[in-house]
């Protein structure tokens, strides 16, 4: 029998300034160069954070991102900096932040989120049945909901203030943010990272069918890869089986994520009527808690296995 980890809704890190706390990570200063990013069980669905903890996700969360920088260095470099995030923690303060935590460099962050698409999907399947294209990228005609598109597209958004939607752009408007010749790098940098991942992740039975990449520069200009990569939250995985059945009836496939407890809320009353999708949230049920951490565990083990 599995203990069942304990959750960490909000870390507390007194020996460290904090810098911010995200949806999920808490954001300590290290000096001036470094930052201590601690994953928390905290989830949020329709930009609203649960009141309930997923035990063990920031965990989980961490392990992936650090199983694909891994994988992914030799495309861009990225923002760990190699040290053991335990190392600049007191004593009492290790328990919060093993296993879910990274140190990284601090760099300055580019306010583009890299999305890619290899599937019609979400938001992009939406915006397709009204305009034939996503994001400004005009698609073939008949494609169907979770279709694979026949290569994959970079549908950037300009990142948001907390708590607010992130906004769908086209690239256009990233060159006259950062200049062509960044917008272009990051955009041909994204493809790349999607497109071996998408085919590491195929051979362990999983489909990416999209994701989001966040960048930042070096002083000297270096473009680096940051934040979270590649996991359940910044990214929509689905198991191979149940795909092509999914794909023929037009539904969602069955997924590696929140779409759980996403389904869950869509239902959900407060006070006899359905959730108005703002704070505070319903409480989560502990069988809606379970089975989002045994979907995360799941798709932990399998792309480690």
């Amino acid at each position: 029998m599995t203990t069942q980890p304990s959750a960490l809704h909000t870390s507390n890190i007194a020996s460290l300034p904090l810098l911010a706390r995200g949806k999920v990570r808490d954001n300590y200063a290290v000096g001036d160069d470094r930052i201590l990013m601690v994953a928390s069980d905290r989830l949020s669905a329709f930009d609203v954070i649960m009141g309930e903890p997923i035990p063990g996700k920031g965990v989980l969360l961490t392990q992936m991102a650090l199983f694909w920088f891994d994988k992914l260095g030799h495309i861009c470099p990225n923002h760990l900096t190699g040290e053991a995030p335990e190392s600049v923690v007191k004593p009492e303060e290790v328990k919060q932040v093993e296993g879910r935590s990274m140190l990284v460099k601090r760099l300055k962050p580019v306010l583009i989120e890299a999305v890619v698409r290899g599937y019609l999907a979400g938001s992009g399947w939406k915006e397709y049945q009204e305009s034939q294209s996503v994001c400004g990228v005009k698609l073939p005609a008949g494609l169907t909901n979770a279709a694979k598109l026949p290569e994959p597209i970079y549908t950037p958004a300009a990142k948001a203030e907390m708590g607010d939607h992130d906004e769908n752009i086209t690239y256009e408007r990233t060159v006259e943010m950062v200049g062509e010749k960044l917008a272009a790098q990051i955009r041909d940098t994204a493809i790349r990272i999607y497109k071996e991942a998408a085919e590491i992740a195929l051979t362990k039975g999983m489909i990416i069918a999209d994701t989001k990449f966040e960048f930042g520069l070096t002083e000297d200009g270096t473009l680096v890869l940051m934040d979270e990569v590649l996991t359940p939250d910044s990214s929509r995985y689905w198991p191979v089986e149940g795909y092509e059945d999914a794909l023929a009836k037009g539904e969602n496939p069955p997924s590696y994520d929140k779409q759980f407890v996403r389904d869950w809320l869509e239902q959900a009353q407060v006070n006899g009527k359905a959730w108005d999708k703002k704070a505070p949230a319903p409480r989560l049920p502990k069988e809606v808690i379970d089975k989002t951490a045994a979907k995360y565990r799941e798709a932990l083990d399998r792309l480690t296995a």
